[in-house]
């Protein structure tokens, strides 16, 4: 990757630096808890049935309801009706997904269509299963499930832990769209005007306000980035614009806020859309007249700082609808930068992909010298809700647990192959190509649980909790079954 001065000159990509982390394993020992949603007592009852010799079991008649248990308690998996009463089944998938990402979700119906299994699946499902399960196949994929949210769990501390002391990089592929942003950003970063980041989660909204920042020849200057949408809303103005000591019950003494903490700076408020409609009077004032009062405070405070906000809310929309004020939205919507979804731009997939690649080859001492063309394709194909950092992700985890010098079709999870059923023609041709994808989950599936049991076939259906004769029958049908037996020295 080129730095953003060599940008400037071949309008490629753009790299920079922000974080440090260190390396640990860890794995969930505590019992796993599974939460059952399906307006169907009988079905609720028969799930328990199965799986409450191993697993703690929650039960939840809607989708509301069930969301009011992801609340307030610790579920690892969801067991996800299609048909519920208010709130259907996908509706309730995506607000998991969008709030409790480790959350594995197993899509239950009660008819077997394509359609609805893609749906699932492109809305974050890690499997789709019909109601006239097979206990055995639902207790192997319950397994499944929960094991792979593990190696998730175990990637996402690597990540966050990892021992490295260099900056995470602000990464823009080789399309027109990035080669436009570096344009911008070069033409705006010196500028004290304020910008506003558009963009749908896991573009890189920070990490573009962090480039700027730099760019700007603001680098010994301080660089304050508050999240709005994480902070409870009762603390954001304290977060925000401090206190004074005695201002509130538990302020024991008096706290600057961001903006103080920003002055000379650049002050970056991510998810500005979430910011409570009194709040933003507030902000409106800080802007205009560089100037605060702390939480319980007599006096204004002057204050100077280069805001950037970002957000992946429409705030037109929300200035419609009442939620956002109108003389805000033009304070802040002075230089719009919006970072397209990786989606529409899969031509800068291949470069990221081999990017990250190299960085994680490197963090984890590993040799992976590629990822074979045909993956490539999948990978470009792919409607990437989460963007980059789903891409990132992806590579990470392939990176991390892989143990072979290329990544190929069969390392990849099931969704990338479902999601070729979106650009194939609704015929036969879409059915095998279906079928091919998920033989080829099977079979990369098989194979490593072949492997994990020492290249036992009667251990590895101990394993997986199948009949030894029908993991022997897919073992035929995928063509798998004289490889493992030469691996294992018969």
């Amino acid at each position: 990757m080129c730095s953003v001065q060599e940008c400037a000159e071949q309008r490629h990509r753009t790299v920079y630096n922000t974080g440090t982390s260190k390396a640990v394993s860890v794995m969930s020992a505590k019992t796993k808890t599974i939460l059952v949603v399906d307006d169907d007592e009988g079905m609720r009852d028969t799930i328990a049935a199965i799986f409450k010799r191993d697993y703690r079991i929650l039960r939840a008649p809607t989708g509301e309801a069930g969301l009011m248990v992801l609340h307030r308690e610790d579920v690892d998996l969801v067991l996800l009706d299609v048909r519920l009463p208010g709130i259907n089944g996908f509706d309730v998938l995506k607000i998991i997904k969008e709030n409790y990402s480790l959350v594995e979700v197993i899509i239950i119906s009660a008819i077997s269509e394509v359609e609805t299994a893609v749906q699932a699946m492109k809305h974050g499902a890690y499997h789709y299963i019909t109601k006239d399960f097979d206990y055995d196949t639902m207790r192997s994929l319950v397994r499944n499930a929960l094991e792979r949210q593990d190696l998730n769990r175990q990637v996402l501390t690597l990540s966050a832990q990892i021992a490295d002391q260099g900056d995470r990089e602000f990464v823009i592929g080789p399309s027109k769209a990035g080669r436009d942003i570096i344009d911008l950003v070069q033409r705006v970063a010196k500028l004290s005007a304020t910008v506003l980041v558009l963009g749908e989660s896991g573009t890189g909204k920070e990490l573009l306000a962090r480039l700027i920042h730099r760019e700007g020849g603001h680098v010994e200057t301080p660089f304050m980035a508050v999240n709005l949408a994480a902070i409870p809303r009762e603390l954001v103005e304290s977060a925000l614009f401090g206190h004074e000591r005695g201002a509130f019950t538990g302020a024991h003494r008096q706290q600057l806020g961001k903006f103080e903490l920003a002055a000379g700076g650049t002050l970056f408020l991510d998810e500005i859309g979430d910011l409570p409609m009194d709040l933003q009077a507030k902000l409106l004032r800080a802007i205009q007249e560089g100037e605060i009062e702390r939480v319980g405070g007599m006096k204004p405070i002057k204050t100077d700082f280069r805001l950037i906000a970002a957000t992946n809310v429409d705030l037109e929309k929300a200035v419609k609808d009442g939620r956002f004020r109108e003389d805000l939205y033009y304070r802040v919507n002075v230089i719009p930068i919006k970072l397209p979804p990786l989606r529409e731009r899969p031509e800068d997939v291949p470069e990221l992909a081999q990017f990250f690649l190299r960085r994680y080859s490197a963090r984890f001492h590993k040799r992976v010298d590629g990822i074979a063309d045909s993956t490539m394709r999948i990978l470009c194909n792919y409607w990437w809700p989460g963007n980059i950092r789903e891409l990132e992700n992806l590579i990470e985890r392939l990176v991390a647990v892989g143990d072979q010098q290329w990544i190929t079709d069969e390392d990849l999870p099931l969704e990338f192959h479902l999601a070729q059923l979106d650009n194939a023609e609704p015929s036969a041709g879409g059915e095998s190509l279906f079928e091919e994808a998920t033989n080829t989950f099977e079979r990369s599936f098989i194979l490593r649980a072949l492997e994990k049991s020492g290249w036992n076939v009667t251990a590895t259906a101990r394993y997986l909790g199948v009949p030894l004769s029908t993991l022997k029958f897919k073992m035929d049908r995928l063509e798998i079954r004289e490889l493992a037996r030469r691996l294992r020295g018969v």
